[in-house]
């Protein structure tokens, strides 16, 4: 990848293209962010810093500029980029040029600015926000790449759980399930429905179903902790590594009769945030009133397992209880350009479309994708009249709920 003298000056001799942008090294972080922005939502491109509009070589005048080209695509671009940087020494008696290059992105980026996202495509020379069509292509095109469908190296049909998979197919779906010994049934209906695909199980599959998700994926799981205090302490009241498939095991009357991670994760909450007591109207009686609502824990916690990064493989979801708030954490950007104040209109978008939909078969989401506004915001509202609080912070996004 190491470009040459020649090759460099031949590069700056066919001037400005669709690939290749020419700056000075003065410029702003967020002009930088845009361009590599542009070239990494086409194909990928160059910019060269030290180098004029006309092709003139001004050369590098900004001290420590490797540095500020990382920090820049750190800082300025969502998701975050790692450029290939190298500098040419005396591309002209005295004057070294640098080279930023960025390759096509598997996601689509944004320039983070003024703060907002802003999105920027490369057409021909210039480095343009995209017409609302042009952004549609774009998200299709990198739609293609779902991590939730790759195939989980040496994971077989063996490895689902098959009393959760026929409990899907006829309680929930309402439809045959095969004999559970018929393995090329299962594998025609499994492949069908994208829980398999030719190479194994998906990684839906297993984060569903199996039997043991985290011998395959060891971030498949929660970690939950209930703090005595406001602040982290390893004098903890309470630590569970919850693990197990996501779904539940149901009965013929819709019961839960094993539980999932949604549930595991429900009951560490109950058994570690204290239930109070409130008057009905009228002082008849008193009535229990938990700490915080059960929609609004749910729906955090439901919203974590199905949006998280799970090519973020070195974490696990967070589940923390303090003395006087909730967190949820989940690791990875928000996908698709969703922002905190996006979600709060009911913007949706999914990162995981597959695990989405069989979560929304188990009734888990609404179809509106109105989850938040409707049952976080809402219920946290009537509760305790607090605000919950959406965070987005590098690669963690967290929901926060008062006490």
């Amino acid at each position: 990848m190491t470009m040459t003298h020649t090759e460099l000056l031949e590069i700056i001799r066919n001037g400005e293209s669709s690939g290749v942008e020419f700056k000075r090294d003065d410029i702003q972080n967020h002009d930088l962010a845009k361009e590599l922005v542009a070239f990494s939502n086409l194909e990928g491109g160059i910019v060269l810093l030290g180098v004029e509009d006309d092709g003139s070589i001004s050369g590098i005048t900004r001290q420590r500029l490797e540095e500020w080209v990382m920090t820049a695509c750190r800082d300025k671009i969502r998701p975050g980029l790692i450029p290939f940087y190298e500098q040419i020494k005396d591309v002209e008696p005295g004057k070294d040029v640098a080279i930023v290059r960025v390759s096509r992105g598997f996601d689509v980026h944004t320039l983070w600015h003024n703060n907002r996202n802003a999105y920027f495509i490369r057409v021909g020379t210039q480095s343009r926000e995209p017409t609302p069509e042009e952004l549609g292509r774009l998200f299709q095109q990198r739609g293609s790449f779902r991590a939730e469908l790759r195939p989980v190296s040496g994971a077989t049909l063996d490895d689902l759980d098959m009393r959760r998979l026929s409990n899907y197919f006829v309680y929930v779906r309402g439809q045959d399930a095969p004999d559970i010994n018929d393995e090329s049934a299962w594998e025609t209906l499994l492949f069908n429905t994208e829980i398999m695909v030719e190479d194994g199980i998906t990684v839906s599959g297993v984060l569903l179903f199996g039997r043991t998700p985290n011998r395959f994926l060891p971030q498949a799981g929660i970690d939950a902790v209930a703090y005595p205090g406001v602040e982290k302490d390893y004098a903890a009241r309470e630590r569970a590594a919850l693990r197990g498939p996501i779904s539940p095991l149901l009965n013929n009357a819709d019961e839960i009769v094993d539980a999932g991670l949604v549930e595991q994760a429900i009951a560490f909450v109950q058994r570690n945030t204290p239930i109070g007591g409130q008057l009905e109207e009228g002082g008849a009686r008193r009535e229990s009133r938990p700490t915080y609502p059960v929609e609004a824990v749910r729906e955090a916690i439901v919203n974590a397992l199905v949006h998280r990064d799970y090519l973020l493989s070195s974490t696990d979801i967070e589940l923390s209880i303090y003395e006087d708030r909730l967190e949820v954490t989940s690791p990875g950007r928000l996908p698709n350009g969703i922002t905190p104040a996006r979600m709060l209109t009911g913007c949706r978008a999914a990162r995981n479309q597959l695990l989405k939909d069989i979560m929304r078969d188990y009734g888990y989401l609404e179809h509106s994708g109105m989850g938040v506004p409707r049952k976080i915001v809402k219920c946290m509202r009537e509760h305790n009249g607090t605000e919950p609080e959406l965070i987005e912070d590098g690669e963690r996004f967290t929901v926060r709920l008062l006490r």
